[in-house]
């Protein structure tokens, strides 16, 4: 399959509530703002039952991802809701199906950032975060949180963390972004769309 000429940044996600989701979408907008495509997709959820399967494209919300859309991308935003403090099974199921990406080396040097949602405010925010990095350190990844430089980061009372954008759901199925929230998604998505320009500027 022909590589895409356009260079995209892939907003990669998995929700189950919507929360996740709808950070993505925030997050995507950010990317854009900044002049670079984003490529939102999620992943298929899995299943204890061994007989039961998803259908190859989900009833609503973005497409399944392939997996030359990762080896592909230019930069990666991932996203995923909180489980027991790390990422939910569906993404790390994605990922470890990546090796051969590892052993070829298709995502070393390409920037990357984390984003998640959790149902409480200290329910494992940070270290979801950071479980979601070391997959992508592994790849050679070069990961990018969100700096000081962003004010917002001072003054949240919900979401937002240097390690990555951030969403308390608070319980709610419905629950919307805090402007904070909201901002903090955008402004992770331009910085990696930033990253994206200036690797490309050097690699010219």
């Amino acid at each position: 399959m022909a590589r895409d000429p356009e260079p995209y940044i892939l907003v990669l996600y998995y929700s189950r509530s919507g929360s996740t989701a709808r950070m993505a979408a925030e997050i995507a907008r950010g990317v854009e703002s900044a002049g670079v495509a984003a490529r939102l997709r999620t992943v298929p959820p899995v299943s204890p039952d061994t007989e039961a399967s998803a259908p190859p494209v989900p009833d609503e919300g973005a497409p399944y991802c392939r997996p030359e859309e990762l080896r592909d991308c230019a930069g990666l935003l991932m996203g995923s809701p909180t489980r027991f403090g790390n990422m939910a099974a569906p993404l790390r199921h994605f990922l470890d199906q990546t090796g051969d990406m590892w052993l070829d080396g298709s995502l070393v040097g390409k920037p990357a950032g984390v984003f998640t949602s959790t149902g409480s405010i200290h329910g494992g925010q940070e270290t979801t975060l950071l479980s979601m990095m070391l997959p992508l350190m592994h790849h050679g990844m070069l990961i990018a949180g969100i700096p000081y430089s962003e004010a917002r980061l001072m003054h949240t009372t919900s979401g937002g963390t240097p390690y990555g954008a951030s969403h308390w759901a608070g319980g709610s199925e419905d629950a919307q972004l805090t402007e904070d929230e909201t901002a903090l998604c955008r402004a992770q998505g331009a910085r990696v769309a930033e990253l994206v320009k200036k690797l490309g500027e050097r690699g010219q």
